[in-house]
């Protein structure tokens, strides 16, 4: 689960992380001339809070400025200005596509005289199983560019433990920084380590870090993403969630227990179990088509299931025709089948619809289907039953 940056600072400042002070503002900014005596300028920065990468060198639809989504002002009479054009509007960045996304919330944060500027995260590396720490004195917007063409300015430390750990002399000139300034960097480390591990998180990016005029570091900005598992120890992040970030489907599924991802194809998947689901998608590539969407009913489909998974899938105006690929164990086959012709016959469903069964009672759900007299196929074999559903998406 991602939170937006002004939420984040008011987790890291919990823990004694140095943030700067600032507002943010939902849906309206009533408050924003009172609470402008309270924030130091200038200069103050307008940020617009939305769940994407790129803010500050992206473009609002309705254009009022000329400048993205993160703008410093020098005029305090202009604050109101800046963040009211924002706010309820659309912001098109590098990782939002063309459609952008639409402004309700605002943070407006006191200026910092920025004297460099770092890169800092805190993951997990799946593929050795540690905790990991990336840091780079080429912090900023263009750190993803520095990883391509200058890998070696970014620098892996990984530790075994959650303990607090000790940043070395090495990586102090390999930043260029002194000896006050590493020990001040490695209580942030330690800090941001406790954090990390308190709140179940995923992911912690500052980005960047910077270090001010005074020679004090300062997390200029700051994402967390927060381990979904682990949210039912979290109640408290849980209420962080936007909503309207969230794809409406995917909320929709998520609320009958199911996972959906909508992709850019054109054949609807439906499958129980993920790792079904990724091999329906693959089959489906290796075919000459690409899924419309990743949607896993989970381990106890049933009618109610399918309805909803054919109501998700059928809101796509790009689906053809869908594949059902279903793995029977403690839920019969022959049962899955009744309750897929009960869900067409109560939604009158016409998308073409190939079903592949295996498992418990596979033979008597196959015959089920073929004999609903909905036009509906079911097919053994997997290399065929895709085949099909391609074939049926290009009639």
């Amino acid at each position: 689960m991602n939170i937006h940056e002004y939420q984040a600072k008011e987790i890291l400042k919990k823990f004694g992380l140095p943030v700067l002070n600032g507002k943010s503002y939902v849906n309206n900014l009533d408050s924003i001339e009172n609470d402008l005596i309270d924030l130091k300028g200038p200069p103050w920065v307008v940020k617009s809070q939305i769940h994407a990468g790129g803010r500050g060198t992206g473009y609002f639809k309705n254009a009022f400025n000329g400048k993205g989504g993160v703008q410093v002002i020098f005029e305090k009479n202009q604050v109101s200005n800046i963040a009211s054009s924002m706010m309820g509007n659309v912001l098109v960045t590098k990782q939002t596509g063309e459609q952008g996304k639409l402004v309700n919330r605002i943070f407006i944060e006191e200026g910092c005289d920025i004297d460099r500027e770092f890169y800092f995260s805190l993951l997990v590396d799946r593929t050795k199983s540690q905790l990991m720490i990336m840091i780079s004195a080429a912090g900023g917007i263009d750190i993803e560019e520095v990883a391509i063409s200058d890998p070696k300015k970014i620098t892996y430390i990984y530790f075994t433990s959650n303990q607090d750990i000790k940043l070395d002399e090495k990586l102090q000139k390999k930043l260029n920084i002194n000896k006050r300034q590493l020990d001040e960097l490695n209580s942030i480390t330690n800090k941001l380590l406790l954090a990390f591990n308190s709140i179940d998180a995923s992911t912690i990016e500052i980005n960047p870090l910077v270090l001010n005029k005074q020679g004090n570091f300062v997390l200029l900005d700051a994402k967390i993403s927060l381990d979904d598992n682990a949210l039912f120890r979290h109640p408290e992040l849980v209420e962080l969630k936007d909503l309207t970030e969230e794809d409406p489907l995917e909320l929709q599924a998520a609320e009958h227990d199911m996972n959906y991802v909508k992709l850019q194809g054109s054949i609807g998947c439906m499958v129980n179990g993920a790792g079904l689901a990724m091999a329906t998608m693959d089959i489906i590539k290796q075919y000459g088509e690409e899924p419309a969407n990743f949607l896993d009913l989970g381990g106890t489909a049933n009618k109610d299931r399918v309805i909803m998974g054919f109501k998700i899938i059928q809101s796509d105006p790009n689906v053809k025709s869908i594949l059902i690929n279903i793995f029977g164990g403690i839920i019969h086959c022959d049962m899955i089948a009744n309750g897929i012709v009960e869900a067409v016959k109560e939604l009158n469903f016409k998308l073409p619809l190939v079903v592949r069964f295996q498992g418990t009672n596979s033979n008597e759900g196959r015959d089920v289907i073929n004999n609903s007299s909905l036009g509906l196929i079911s097919i053994d074999d997997f290399a065929d039953a895709a085949k099909k559903v391609v074939e049926l998406s290009q009639v």
